[in-house]
């Protein structure tokens, strides 16, 4: 690039005015030879050009003899005693030379601890001093100390490097805050949920019209929710879960005093302390609708893991995301406030079980009528189904699922299937619709549900959803609630868990890691009576005979941990005669807590009775002479002795 050049009007630099041989002439420079404000050089001072020089490591304020006006005075140094580590200030000499303003006497001590260094100091100082006589300089930063003159100073806690300035922990290269803001973008603030929690309630019938509208809407399939949504002109109701797309018609059909109602299970976020409320139609995984909890609710009613809570919500303020919970009704089924006083599951004291639950609920219905009277479920039973492949343990599941219906509504009923197939958890959950509409029609009210994740989707998420469901039936357990979980499978849970975990090592045979059989294991630990309190019952299934070492590996895992084992016989399927119980092998501990002593003698007497046929003439027998009977009691008062 060509130099252009110097025009001969063009301002001279200051290099070109300087002539460093010859002495300076102020009155040529002009404006460039006014003084610096607030800088007060010392007469016959050198100049010094280039780096400033080092200081010394803890002084903290300039050299007076050469940097320092002449009237300021000497810094006061600071020692600490050797008992409290108070410090203690030590008298020096001044040395600058007294100004014509403000002479002291010579050899005069140092100025006080609360005595400015300069006019402006001393006048902010002396106003100020008459409120605190003590020493103001403290109120003003940590490191201020007993000298309030070393506040004017460029290392004060007022300069670049303090808590206020650039390189503080609320700047922009903290990448903690950075990446916590950005996390909790879209989340309601905590202090509007606290101001709305604090409103008081709707009227009682606005409250029953909402949360009607949000069940009948809820109970509506698909295909018409989005009809209703074209309808209201709800833009992308295609693609909305059915969740979303419930809050959105509700939202538009009712204004913004609306009360809308919700209900879920509790998922709290460890980073965050807050919470969501995951949707049973989603087997309570994580999704774009779910509600969002506060951490300052979550402490206030000493919320867990697992609580199935219902409440209203508000939908989001600008700049947020996710619908926000305002009031909570009900926590578990019950009011909010007990949860304070609950006690802790593991805290619980297990017995075994005392109370049966009656299978029979069918005359034709044989299978379910033979587990009644050889391997009885009482509340709190650990039950464990040993099926070979194709022996019928699904359909089993479906009739102890409507013998409890039928027979038991007040428990609460979850059936869990991990890694099945998507035909068959359509059907189970269709069953189950059909049940609570029959169990409307004869006036009763049943909680059952499905929660599942099929062979298709990932092993973590089928412990997520194992994790969810335990938690759950913790939750209502510890409010005094009698819970049934079937499992469908255990096997294939305890596979999930070995892919998942982080491996030990400790490979057992069949390739299973020595850890993988710990979370299983707590699952089906976790059943048991609570003694004057509720029960937590889980009727699970394990694969035999199935030519993998690790499903053989895993069952003798879980061999003797359940107190009812349930076997099913291949050889009986084969030749189609249900149910394919072998009844030798199967059998319930403490068998006489749940039977009466004249049932319990009647048994034993059959099974006496039964010990030299086959299993398949077995079935058969009891096929013929269940047959002839309406109930059990009938069949075991027609026999002879």
């Amino acid at each position: 690039m060509p130099r252009t050049k110097k025009v001969q009007d063009e301002p001279k630099l200051l290099s070109d005015t300087i002539d460093l041989d010859k002495s300076i002439d102020y009155e040529k420079l002009g404006d460039l030879a006014a003084p610096i404000p607030g800088v007060d050089a010392a007469e016959g001072a050198p100049k010094r050009r280039g780096r400033p020089a080092k200081k010394a490591k803890g002084d903290d304020a300039p050299n007076v003899a050469a940097e320092a006006p002449a009237q300021e005075a000497a810094p006061v140094k600071k020692e600490r005693t050797e008992k409290n580590d108070n410090p203690v200030q030590a008298e020096t000499k001044a040395q600058a030379e007294p100004s014509s303003e403000n002479a002291p006497q010579n050899n005069a001590p140092a100025a006080p601890a609360d005595a400015p260094q300069n006019g402006e100091n001393k006048q902010a100082q002396q106003q100020g001093g008459q409120n605190n006589p003590q020493n103001n300089g403290q109120n003003n930063g940590q490191n201020n100390g007993q000298n309030n003159g070393q506040n004017g100073g460029k290392f004060n806690n007022n300069g670049n490097y303090n808590n206020n300035g650039k390189f503080n922990n609320n700047g922009k290269f903290n990448k903690f805050n950075k990446n916590k803001n950005r996390h909790n973008r879209n989340l309601p603030q905590d202090d509007f949920i606290d101001e709305s929690i604090q409103l008081p309630p709707p009227p009682p019938e606005v409250v029953a019209a909402a949360k009607a509208k949000w069940r009948e809407l809820r109970g509506l399939p698909m295909f018409e929710l989005q009809q209703r949504a074209e309808e209201l002109g709800i833009e992308d109701c295609k693609k909305m879960r059915k969740q979303a797309l419930v809050y959105s018609i509700l939202s538009s059909t009712g204004g913004e005093e609306t009360p809308i109602y919700t209900e879920g299970v509790l998922e709290i976020i460890p980073e965050g302390g807050h919470g969501f409320l995951r949707n049973p139609d989603h087997n309570y995984l994580a999704g774009p609708d779910d509600i969002y909890i506060s951490r300052n609710i979550i402490r206030r009613y000493d919320l867990k893991m697992g609580d199935t809570i219902t409440g209203q919500v508000r939908q989001p303020r600008e700049g947020e995301k996710y619908f926000a919970l305002m009031r909570i009704d009900t926590v578990n089924f019950e009011p909010p406030e007990k949860t304070k006083r609950r006690v802790a599951f593991e805290y619980l004291t297990p017995i075994h079980p005392i109370e049966k639950l009656n299978l029979e609920w069918k005359k034709d219905e044989f299978s379910t009528r033979i587990m009644n009277l050889f391997t009885p479920i009482g509340k709190g039973q650990r039950s464990i189904i040993l099926a070979p492949p194709r022996t019928g343990k699904t359909v089993l599941l479906q009739n102890v699922t409507q013998a409890l219906t039928v027979n038991h509504p007040e428990v609460k009923l979850m059936v869990l299937l991990i890694d099945e197939r998507p035909e068959e958890v359509t059907e189970m959950r269709k069953l189950i619709d059909r049940l609570k509409i029959d169990a409307a029609n004869a006036g009763k009210n049943i909680q059952a549900e499905v929660l599942a994740s099929t062979f298709d989707e990932p092993p973590e998420r089928h412990i997520k959803v194992a994790d969810m469901v335990l938690e759950k039936a913790k939750r209502l357990v510890e409010h005094g609630n009698d819970v049934v979980i079937l499992l469908d499978s255990i096997t294939r849970f305890a596979r999930a868990n070995n892919v998942v975990i982080p491996h030990s090592g400790k490979i057992l045979s069949g390739g299973v890691d020595a850890n993988a059989m710990q979370r299983p294991k707590r699952f089906f630990g976790a059943a048991r009576k609570i003694e004057n309190g509720g029960s937590l019952t889980i009727i699970g299934t394990a694969l035999i005979e199935t030519g993998s070492r690790m499903d053989e590996v895993i069952f003798e895992e879980f061999k003797g941990t359940g107190n009812m084992e349930l076997v099913l016989d291949r050889r009986i399927a084969e030749k189609r005669i249900w149910p394919a119980i072998d009844i030798f092998k199967s059998g319930t501990r403490k068998e006489e807590l749940l039977l009466s002593d004249e049932e319990l003698r009647r048994v034993w007497v059959l099974r006496r009775y039964l010990q030299d046929m086959t299993t398949v003439e077995i079935m058969e027998f009891m096929r013929d002479k269940l047959k002839m009977f309406e109930t059990n009691r009938d069949f075991l008062t027609s026999m002879n002795g």
